[in-house]
């Protein structure tokens, strides 16, 4: 366990520890654009005093947390349409892949926080519990054949999300924190996942970035993965100035790949655009930050 505060800097160390795997929990592989930079008077009166504490779920409360606010944010403020199965609480973002995956989540634990409230979450299907489901969500999107020699050191994140009054850009830094100190413990090098894009506008904004990125950012072809729903690209225009999302801006930041264009997730009602990192392509600074390590 890790707190932080959330302007970015340590609280009082109370050292790091993580539960075992807990086979409980994944569904969207993503990540959502919707994580801007706030600006509601609740978050700017949090960001001067919250702590943070990041940890990995070790009981079903802990993952039905993370579904709640899964819901909050792709659901109520999003508007995703969700196929939940037979049985799941009301309320909650539930699919068939939560209970293979390890869920990372960021509580509030400052002194006026109701409960230690989850206000950010990943999740993380590992190679071996992906063996175990018959393989990841993104297949459900895409064909990863390329991505064979990969498979046996990649994660897959998916279903990140920051509450609302959240996102000075603290809690991402501590999840992403964790995650790296994560794939070390396991051995693994490569994270995969999708940066979804909301079609609200009809998909233009979407075409746009994805004609801007494929221009600077896109993985070697031998690493290029196919949609299974392709967004018409060609039937949009793409010739927008598009800023970039801050998610996705800080993903190629950390040197993420684009693997191909983007597909359509009709439940999200967003493009989804594969992106790869390997720990290798961190850049010196993240890899100090992130994995506590310097380039080789």
């Amino acid at each position: 366990m890790h707190q932080i505060t959330q302007d970015g800097q340590p609280a009082a160390s109370v050292g790091m520890t993580h539960s075992g795997l807990l086979h409980a929990g994944l569904v969207h592989a993503g990540l959502h654009t919707s994580q801007d930079h706030p600006n509601s008077a609740t978050a700017q009166r949090h960001r001067a005093r919250v702590k943070l504490d990041v940890s990995w779920a070790s009981s079903q409360d802990d993952v039905r947390a993370c579904q709640r606010l899964r819901y909050r944010v792709f659901v109520d403020e999003m508007g995703a349409r969700l196929s939940l199965p037979l049985g799941a609480p009301a309320g909650h973002d539930v699919d068939l892949y939560d209970s293979h995956c390890e869920h990372l989540m960021v509580r509030d634990v400052s002194d006026d926080a109701l409960g230690g409230i989850v206000v950010g979450t990943y999740r993380v299907l590992t190679p071996w519990a992906a063996r175990k489901i018959g393989g990841l969500y993104t297949e459900t999107e895409f064909d990863l054949t390329r991505l064979r020699s990969m498979r046996g050191r990649m994660a897959e994140l998916g279903r990140s999300c920051v509450h609302e009054d959240y996102r000075s850009g603290a809690v991402i830094l501590a999840l992403w924190a964790a995650l790296g100190e994560f794939m070390q413990r396991h051995g693994l090098d490569t994270m995969i996942g999708c940066a979804s894009i909301s079609m609200r506008d009809g998909g233009h904004v979407a075409a746009s970035l994805w004609r801007q990125l494929s221009q600077s950012h896109l993985a070697p072809i031998e690493h290029h993965v196919r949609p299974r729903l392709p967004l018409p690209v060609d039937e949009l225009r793409s010739d927008l100035v598009v800023e970039m999302p801050p998610l996705i801006k800080g993903y190629l930041r950390c040197g993420a790949k684009i693997l191909g264009a983007p597909a359509w997730d009709p439940d999200f009602n967003t493009a989804d655009l594969p992106l790869l990192i390997n720990l290798a392509d961190l850049p010196e600074k993240y890899r100090r930050h992130f994995l506590g390590t310097q380039a080789a």
